[in-house]
């Protein structure tokens, strides 16, 4: 059967041009009515975070079981990956171009889209007392709450977890590590196995920090980190910050092959050589854990496990806790096919739905209650998840929950610190004096 949605993969400036008359972007108005009949006719878009294998094609199939409902709709995609979903978004804001229904992260991110104006309140049809809001945890809906009001649909859950080959530890000789300093002595061993200890790349900045702002949680008090999301209380001052930036070097020093150099390389090389059996391990999301054992693949599910990222001996902070959030969609506040948005995300969102996301190959853990079980999905997936859930708190990507101008500082000061430009001590200065800035 010939699809009626088209993956639309273009370069900004072409999908503006494309999306300007369509997105309802630009203007003001009252708020939308997201209660509202909706109206099955003319063109519903979405800007989605599943761009390539195997993700692509879960948009693109529901779609076409909804147009199968509502033949005079078409939904057009465009398709993004994790990094360039990023500056799309930007360049369809900046443009008033913003399509009808639109990724996010939680945090910062998706709290400036609500002030901005350009995310409908939900709350009317996802809160947890609606029917459809109790479908979903609880939780992964106040990931996307502002004030009283409910902005987001959680599609799904995610958390950081260290991916390893259980043959290769096994070859090496070594144990899961309990420690982040057990986890440093594992390397050289499987170094001498003939493994990359730990693969790692850097390229898109962002694995950087996920590196850090898991130690930040274990290194900083909880109440202390939080205050430093917000830059009218941040101070970014307690030593646990530089403590987290030292384990930090020296696990890129001496557990990676490409040490110094890792900026050069890509998240996805690192993924690959997890895959391709020539690391040992891999710092992954749960998202990706599907994808290193697909089929082909060297690692395969019964040789991957995942452990946490090992507690610093002596840490100050929270040791139960995870990084990680719920990431979801936003409807854009402008549309005029808000309705027509609700009634199309409550129908990805069916349990059916849900569990086939949760499933492989896609692997991406529904929030939808009942979705995510051990006959539904990947054994490393289910335990990511059961993980998640027992945390004693979910610690928001450190480029998310942060306002941008002190996310800059920080993806910079991952870059420096990796080539040697910059001391622990000079990135943290740098990104006090981001903070007073956006203050």
């Amino acid at each position: 059967m010939q699809r009626k949605t088209r993956s639309v993969i273009v370069l900004a400036a072409a999908a503006t041009i494309a999306l300007s008359g369509c997105a309802g972007g630009g203007g003001g108005g009252d708020a939308v009515d997201v209660t509202a009949e909706p109206e099955y006719s003319g063109t519903l878009s979405v800007l989605t975070k599943f761009a390539g294998e195997p993700l692509e094609p879960y948009f693109l199939d529901i779609a076409e079981e909804y147009q199968k409902l509502h033949p005079d709709v078409e939904i057009e995609f465009i398709q993004e990956t994790d990094q360039s979903v990023k500056d799309k978004t930007k360049t369809l804001t900046a443009s008033g171009a913003l399509p009808d229904i639109y990724f996010t992260w939680a945090g910062t991110w998706a709290q400036n889209f609500v002030e901005g104006g350009l995310a409908a309140d939900l709350t009317d049809v996802i809160a947890p007392d609606t029917e459809w809001g109790a479908t979903f945890g609880e939780a992964s809906l106040d990931a996307f709450k502002f004030g009283d009001q409910y902005y987001g649909v959680p599609l799904y859950n995610n958390g950081k977890f260290m991916g390893y080959n259980t043959a290769a530890f096994a070859e090496a000789g070594v144990e899961v590590p309990t420690t982040f300093e057990e986890l440093i002595d594992t390397c050289g061993p499987l170094r001498d196995a003939g493994y990359e200890p730990i693969a790692f790349g850097n390229k898109d900045g962002w694995p950087a920090l996920h590196y850090l702002q898991q130690l930040f949680g274990y290194n900083v008090p909880a109440d202390t980190l939080h205050a430093d999301f917000d830059p009218a209380t941040a101070e970014w001052s307690d030593p646990g910050y530089i403590e987290s930036l030292e384990q930090f070097d020296q696990l890129v020093t001496e557990c990676t092959d490409s040490g110094r150099g890792t900026n050069g390389v890509l998240y996805t090389t690192a993924q690959e050589a997890l895959s391709g059996g020539r690391a040992a391990m891999y710092y992954q999301e749960i998202l990706e854990f599907d994808t290193v054992t697909a089929e082909g693949a060297e690692l395969t599910p019964e040789n991957f496990g995942i452990f946490k990222l090992p507690v610093p001996e002596g840490a100050q902070g929270d040791a139960d806790a995870i990084q990680g959030s719920p990431e979801g969609y936003l409807i854009n506040a402008k549309s005029p096919r808000a309705p027509l948005a609700v009634d199309f995300m409550q129908f990805v969102t069916e349990e059916a739905n849900a569990k086939t996301l949760s499933s492989p190959p896609y692997g991406q853990p529904s929030t939808v209650v009942g979705a995510v079980t051990e006959e539904t999905s990947s054994a490393a997936v289910y335990s990511g998840i059961e993980q998640v859930n027992d945390a004693s708190q979910l610690v928001v990507w450190l480029d998310t929950v942060t306002v941008p101008e002190v996310a800059d500082a920080w993806l910079a000061g991952g870059e420096a610190l990796i080539s040697g430009d910059s001391t622990p001590d000079e990135i943290l200065a740098s990104v006090q004096n981001a903070n007073s800035m956006a203050q």
